[in-house]
């Protein structure tokens, strides 16, 4: 990196005009995507791997050749169609699911604009090669390791990589390590880090794995920290061992000792294991944040990454800045006014030269500003002034200056940023044509106009210069020559509220959700927009004051404040991380550079289409319009996808637990086990698959309202609860078979039976569990869902009669039981329903 530029681009193979597309296309196949080793999507045999070491398939596996080495070939092909439809299904859902997903980042994936066949253009990030000729600007990632060519002011935040939060100016001239660090080269900048201001051509030099942020990312790759998404289904995963612990070897022991043959007991054991564990888990999840996904893309919300999706759900707080949320987003020059409040040209004229030649980090009012484009002419601005330098915004300073020259060579630097700021640097005002010493008084009179103009809405600017004798073409200018200014006025913007902002604040309220404002604006205007579309404003806690606060002050102030306003990025970051102390799920919504410290805090980072680079890279959902009705709209969506995944839980935890309960009980008495290896397997499978149309069901209203996180209590309740339920008629069910049709004597009989209404209970509980209201009355499960709970019942029912029933140990059934059955079922939906409606009195609706 560090070789001198001439020798540098004969060995990237340097060409002035950019490399051609057929150059381009042969160095990608020679050097890859633009990608880092954790981006990647898995590959076919790795993906498939993936399943084949899933702790299920091992289980099965071993159960399988277990079966086959004690000669139990039914048992051994059952088991094998079992591992293998698992798999397939899984495999394809899932590749569905990842392929849906990378379509979705498709949509706003960032660009590099890079120089090809002498032109410049936009291309992914992923297409940039090794000898590309790329621009960047302010708020630009850089999208690799890159040799600058030319720069002009360029500050650059390598704070991803080295932990330091100041600026580094990054140049166009030779430079050398002393440690032998790269991230010491002032001309080079490095992938991972993100341009904060001004302008410069770089050459690429690495791509991918092998630039210095992707050597260190491919030792890291997989390592991603764990969503409370996974860490949910961690907890709920160790639930169903604890069960299986205390409930496996209790069936072992039981049937071993009573039954005096250990290798059936084991078998047993083992079905009863796999008949616990909840085997279509990771293909109902997949399917059902993946359709999540799709369906938020539909309205206009973009999913990232698709765990954040539960997330989005329980997200109680919402930060955001008002600008472009709840104000329009598009702000006009009101005025332009001297010290005094009066109109003045030269004001608006000055304001314009800044604007005009600066090229760091333009924003919304810069583009207010640069309206005015009959200044250009009037002030013949390229042929009386030249500019020599720049002191490039930053969100500490709160201000940017430029320096140019007029035609008597008089070098003039020209300040504009916030007032407050902006004062303290000024020593003189000027008064129409005068100049005279700034006093106290002064200051409060200018003061008491900035806020007049802020409390009527008004984003107000300061607007100060002075003259710089002696000056020249090569002098570097730094921020210590802003001071001792002549404060010649101020720049007044307005941005009005949305007409959709009110309305989308009620509806976020409907859904539990409280928003904050943060914002780096005054008080005053901060105030002034918030109580127009009705967010309480009776307290705004300001940037100096959080600086003096200590960690424990500043949680108990978070929750105690709606707006917070006069913010630097670093009180954002502080405030959301104070919040999340006080176990709040933190949603922060920005599109700036000076956000992108928050978004990464956040546990669900929201940004749109339109934000910089890095707040983008930065995010985890991508709103394809600035608007908090689609927001809303998104988290029901990230809700409903939950609910679902809930739903199978609850169904097949309480369920399965309900079965082996019944299992442990019937083992402790029957002279014989209470159903084959092959049938509890059989029944799972069946069940399973009735449930992969969950993703498709309904979700009642009454769930979308409240935000909704991982409750592993209550999860543990519901299964203890509802799942004894099944024993109960499962039991009755025993009862019938030994005592009315002397089962007692024909073990297939009696499996038959427990089977038959294991399954038709199972699968119908599906609709009782998916709701807290009346089942079939006040609430239907989607068509799908009703279509495959039949289907899986019939083909339960045709299994005991089909050429397969003897393979699986099967018998024709007598027609009374049938009679028997119905009445089993109704008398289980009524109990289940009792049930259901009790724990959500005595303990609150869980979903």
């Amino acid at each position: 990196m560090g070789l001198p530029l001439n020798e540098l681009k004969t060995r990237m193979g340097f060409f002035r005009e950019g490399l051609t597309t057929q150059e381009a296309t042969k160095r990608l196949q020679q050097y890859g995507f633009n990608e880092i080793a954790k981006e990647k999507p898995l590959s076919a045999l790795k993906r498939l791997w993936n399943h084949l070491k899933n702790p299920l398939v091992i289980l099965l596996s071993v159960l399988g050749v277990v079966s086959w080495l004690t000669s139990d070939i039914r048992a051994t092909i059952v088991i094998f169609v079992m591992v293998l439809l698992g798999i397939i299904l899984r495999y394809f859902q899932e590749m569905r699911a990842d392929k849906a997903a990378e379509k979705l980042k498709a949509m706003v994936s960032t660009h590099a604009s890079v120089r090809r066949d002498n032109k410049d253009i936009e291309i992914p990030l992923k297409m940039l090669v090794p000898g590309d000729i790329i621009m960047l600007g302010a708020g630009d990632m850089v999208p690799a390791d890159v040799r600058i060519l030319s720069a002009k002011d360029l500050f650059v935040n390598q704070a991803a990589l080295t932990g330091e939060s100041l600026l580094v100016e990054k140049n166009d001239k030779e430079s050398h390590s002393e440690n032998n660090n790269p991230l010491e080269l002032l001309n080079t900048c490095f992938l991972g880090t993100n341009v904060i201001s001004g302008s410069a051509t770089a050459l690429v030099i690495h791509t991918g794995d092998d630039t210095y942020f992707g050597n260190i990312a491919y030792n890291l790759a997989g390592e991603r920290q764990p969503t409370s998404f996974d860490k949910g289904i961690n907890r709920f995963t160790w639930l169903m061992i604890r069960f299986i612990f205390i409930m496996v070897p209790a069936v072992f022991l039981i049937n071993g000792l009573s039954r005096h043959n250990w290798v059936e007991a084991f078998l047993f054991a083992l079905a009863v294991a796999v008949g616990l564990t909840p085997e279509m888990l990771p293909m109902i999840i997949s399917v059902n944040l993946s359709k999540g996904a799709i369906a938020m893309s539909r309205k206009k919300v973009i999913v990232k990454r698709l765990n954040s999706i539960q997330n989005f759900g329980a997200m109680d707080v919402l930060c955001t800045d008002k600008t472009g949320t709840i104000t329009r987003g598009k702000i006009v020059l009101e005025q332009h006014l001297d010290v005094k409040g009066g109109e003045s040209q030269k004001v608006l004229d000055f304001g314009y030269l800044n604007s005009f030649y600066h090229t760091g980090l333009k924003n919304i009012m810069d583009d207010a500003i640069l309206d005015h484009e009959e200044l250009e002419t009037a002030l013949k601005i390229k042929d009386t002034y030249k500019k020599i330098d720049e002191i490039p915004f930053d969100f500490v300073r709160k201000r940017m200056s430029v320096v140019v020259e007029d035609k008597t060579g008089l070098n003039m630097l020209i300040c504009k940023g916030a007032v407050e700021n902006l004062l303290d640097l000024c020593t003189q005002v000027e008064v129409g044509r005068e100049m005279k010493v700034m006093k106290n008084e002064d200051r409060e009179e200018c003061l008491q106009l900035v806020h007049r103009l802020n409390s009527n809405g008004f984003r107000v600017l300061a607007i100060a210069y002075k003259y710089i004798p002696g000056g020249s073409d090569e002098q570097v200018y730094k921020t210590a020559d802003e001071s001792d200014l002549v404060l010649l006025g101020y720049l007044s913007f307005f941005d009005p509220p949305k007409e959709t902002a009110s309305e989308a604040l009620q509806r976020l309220e409907k859904l539990n959700i409280e928003v904050k404002i943060l914002t780096g604006d005054n008080e005053a205007i901060t105030a002034y927009i918030c109580k127009k579309v009705g967010i309480k404003t009776e307290q705004v806690l300001l940037g100096p004051a959080i600086e003096n606060m200590t960690e424990e002050q500043l949680k108990e102030a978070a929750g105690n404040y709606n707006v917070f306003a006069r913010l630097v990025p670093t009180h954002k970051k502080r405030i959301i991380q104070a919040l999340q102390k006080s176990g709040h799920v933190i949603g922060f919504m920005g599109d700036g550079i000076n956000d992108a410290p928050a978004l990464k805090a956040a546990d669900i980072g929201i940004s749109v289409d339109s934000a910089v680079d890095v707040a983008k890279e930065s995010s985890d959902i991508i709103l394809l319009e600035t608007s908090l009705l689609v927001l809303e709209q998104g988290v029901a969506e990230g809700r409903r996808v939950f609910g679902n995944i809930i739903k199978y839980i609850e169904m097949a935890a309480s369920s399965n637990f309900g079965n082996m309960f019944s299992v442990v009980g019937a083992s402790a008495f029957l002279p014989f086990v209470p159903m084959l290896p092959i049938q509890i397997l059989t029944n799972n499978l069946l069940y399973d698959f009735s449930q992969t149309t969950i993703p498709t069901d309904n979700v009642d209203k009454e769930w979308l309202i409240k935000p909704r996180k991982w409750a592993i209590g209550e999860l543990q309740r519901f299964i203890l609860f509802i799942g004894p339920i099944s024993s109960i008629f499962d039991y009755i069910t025993f009862f019938i078979m030994w005592f009315i049709f002397h089962a007692k004597n024909n073990e297939a009989l009696f499996h038959t039976g427990w089977f038959v209404e294991s399954l038709f209970t199972q699968t119908l509980i599906i609709h009782i569990i998916r709701t807290n209201k009346i089942s079939f009355i006040q609430s239907r499960a989607s068509w799908q869902l009703i279509t495959s709970s039949i289907i899986i019942v019939f083909v339960g029912a045709w299994l005991t009669v089909s050429p397969l029933a003897t393979t699986l140990g099967f018998v024709s059934l007598p027609p009374l039981y049938w009679s028997l059955l119905v009445l089993i079922l109704f008398c289980y939906i009524i109990l289940t329903q009792l049930m259901k409606s009790w724990l959500i009195r005595r303990y609150g609706a869980s979903r």
